[in-house]
């Protein structure tokens, strides 16, 4: 089943055209050193219709290096799904530390869960079952929560990337990094708009192309954006 479920869940994640290649990748870097439980999560969700929505492994791992390199304790992550990135970051945290996890559908973070709960870690998280912009808003009503956050992670609806964005802004303490999911959007990015096909995987593309520029002028934070998974942009709040 193993083998199975990791091309189910990768391979039409990749940006890479070269299935071996990407096979390669994650074979020899990716899978060795994910943790039993993060693989529990992909077994798990791979049956899921919309399997293709969970993070993908070497995005995955890029993260995890992030959350260590400025040793994240506190957190937010919007956008669950089954909870593969939620519980790397929890893994990836100190034992005190804490995420607020947002989405409008338990039903999907309840496959994960017990998963989540089986590897020690459920007390770090306050899931939120809700719509996003709302529980930000809430948030920034105390003025304590400003610049109280040290890393965020947003995986959820792309026409409003950019209203999470400046929200984040005042969240995020100088020095804190938040990253973004879908940011090359199967390559289509660098397509002409004339060759999408109306719908709304075009309309997507377009707020992931408003999203991109967007963050490219945005002086109050560096930027990487990596082709790992359906590419991810990195941004450290500078000021």
């Amino acid at each position: 089943m193993g083998d199975c479920v990791e091309k189910i869940i990768t391979f039409n994640k990749g940006l890479l055209k070269n299935e071996e290649l990407y096979k390669y990748i994650l074979e020899t870097s990716v899978y060795p050193r994910e943790p039993q439980p993060l693989k529990e999560i992909r077994e798990a969700t791979a049956p899921h219709p919309w399997a293709f929505m969970g993070t993908a492994p070497d995005a995955g791992q890029a993260i995890e290096m992030v959350l260590k390199l400025i040793n994240a304790k506190k957190t937010i992550e919007i956008g669950v799904f089954t909870g593969y990135s939620l519980l790397l970051t929890a893994l990836s945290i100190p034992e005190d530390g804490k995420i607020i996890a947002i989405d409008p559908d338990r039903e999907y973070y309840e496959i994960g869960f017990p998963i989540i709960r089986r590897a020690g870690v459920e007390h770090k998280i306050d899931f939120i079952e809700s719509q996003a912009l709302p529980v930000l808003d809430r948030l920034l009503e105390d003025d304590e929560n400003e610049g109280s956050l040290d890393f965020a992670f947003v995986d959820a609806d792309k026409g409003n990337y950019k209203n999470y964005h400046e929200r984040l802004m005042k969240l995020l303490k100088v020095g804190g990094v938040v990253v973004y999911d879908n940011t090359l959007w199967e390559g289509t990015v660098a397509l002409p708009e004339k060759l999408m096909e109306e719908g709304r995987k075009k309309e997507m593309r377009k707020d992931i192309v408003e999203l991109n520029n967007a963050l490219a002028t945005d002086s109050r934070i560096q930027i990487c954006v990596a082709p790992l998974g359906d590419g991810i942009t990195i941004c450290r709040r500078i000021f």
